[in-house]
């Protein structure tokens, strides 16, 4: 989660612009009333309320998106997430070293999405809002291996690239450090895998011939040898879904805090508890990749994996400086919160509006490259339309 950015100056670095009066995101002001009348706790679902949840729907068809891709590569094959067809068995086997229970774990992940979005989507048509559509940016290319769905129809194909990434892993100091971002805005928090956050890396097989050189034993996994380059796509993808579910974890409770009409907040903070438990499970996950170097010749990049296992134990208290790196600390370190007169407290961070929110989150996934269009290395229109919906969400302001 980054700094508060202005949405004109960030556009001005080479976005591409999109007409946003094909989104179908802008509120029906005739209908407001019907807010006023669905008054159960006295306080009315205010605009404010409605530019939050819009903002939220959007943010979980992207999350939705990414993870339909990451289930149909390598997550449990079954007919309750739509779209898959066998899998990729090398991906699958190569996530497993990570854990044996990956591919339930990106299912349910994924099934956990798709339901946010829908949901979010049926709430906001009841109370006479249209939901924000994404739908015409439904064009970035899919993956060739394996399993990766190929009949996008109309649709076109996705909404995220996730064969760009430059991922952000200093989520996994920031929660293991006694440093709370909310409290010192300039605390340098170390990455994780330093390498990741330089450059692109994929996180899915592009085509078969990133899972070729592997030798695959379907019945016996632990029979199976995995190339160097398999494994580290693999290992990228543990640490993307870390830094995915991270940024929700932190996104939920700093907008509930804007949130005025009960039942909204409501819906807030009985979802956002679900990322953090994808959060919790996947950074401990990550923490079992194995050391390796790898070089990748389509994106020009090289990503080192080091032994977090044996990394900085715990220090007494753990450190200032966020570089404390041992990868069992899964629990978050006590810091300050509020008054360092309270002493420190167990908490998720960031909450506050001046270093979390919804247009520090757009930025986040900017950064990480979910939006770039192989064919232009350019971002798609989407970014524009998120970026407008993400404001309005942090204008929003509780109303008592």
């Amino acid at each position: 989660m980054k700094r508060p950015t202005n949405r004109r100056a960030f556009l001005t670095n080479g976005m591409v612009a999109a007409g946003a009066a094909t989104m179908g995101v802008g509120l029906l002001p005739a209908r407001l009333s019907a807010f006023e009348r669905d008054d159960d706790d006295r306080a009315p679902i205010t605009k404010g309320d409605i530019a939050i949840l819009k903002f939220l729907q959007a943010l979980e068809q992207l999350e939705a998106d990414l993870w339909i891709q990451y289930s149909e590569l390598g997550g449990t094959q079954d007919k309750e997430v739509s779209g898959v067809n066998g899998g990729n068995l090398a991906y699958t086997q190569a996530l497993e070293l990570l854990d044996g229970d990956m591919p339930q774990y990106i299912h349910d992940n994924t099934d956990d999405e798709i339901s946010h979005a829908a949901f979010l989507g049926k709430y906001l048509e009841s109370k006479g809002a249209e939901p924000a559509n994404l739908q015409p940016f439904r064009h970035l290319p899919t993956s060739k291996a394996t399993g990766a769905n190929q009949n996008f129809g109309k649709d076109g194909g996705r909404l995220t690239n996730l064969t760009q990434l430059t991922i952000d892993t200093s989520f996994w100091s920031r929660y293991r450090s006694v440093t709370n971002p909310d409290f010192d805005a300039l605390a340098k928090f170390v990455q994780a895998v330093p390498s990741l956050n330089v450059g692109q890396h994929t996180a899915i097989p592009r085509s078969n011939d990133d899972t070729a050189g592997s030798v695959i034993n379907p019945t016996d996994p632990t029979q199976s040898t995995f190339t160097d380059h398999l494994k580290a796509i693999a290992f990228t993808a543990g640490f993307h879904f870390a830094f995915i579910e991270q940024g929700g974890t932190s996104l939920y409770p700093t907008l509930a805090q804007h949130v005025t009409n009960l039942e909204v907040l409501r819906i807030l903070l009985s979802i956002g508890p679900s990322e953090t438990m994808h959060f919790q499970t996947w950074q401990d996950k990550a923490g079992n990749a194995t050391p390796l170097t790898d070089f990748d010749k389509k994106n020009n990049s090289t990503v080192t994996f080091t032994d977090l296992k044996g990394a900085q134990g715990e220090t007494d208290p753990e450190s200032l400086n966020g570089d404390t790196l041992q990868a069992n600390l899964i629990m978050p370190e006590p810091t300050v919160f509020l008054n360092a007169k309270l002493g420190p407290v167990a908490i998720i961070r960031p909450t506050s509006t001046q270093q979390g929110g919804a247009v520090p989150s757009v930025v986040s996934f900017v950064d990480d490259g979910l939006f770039l269009d192989p064919a232009t290395n350019k971002n798609t229109g989407i970014v524009d339309v998120l970026m407008r919906l993400a404001e309005e969400a942090d204008e929003a302001r509780r109303r008592l």
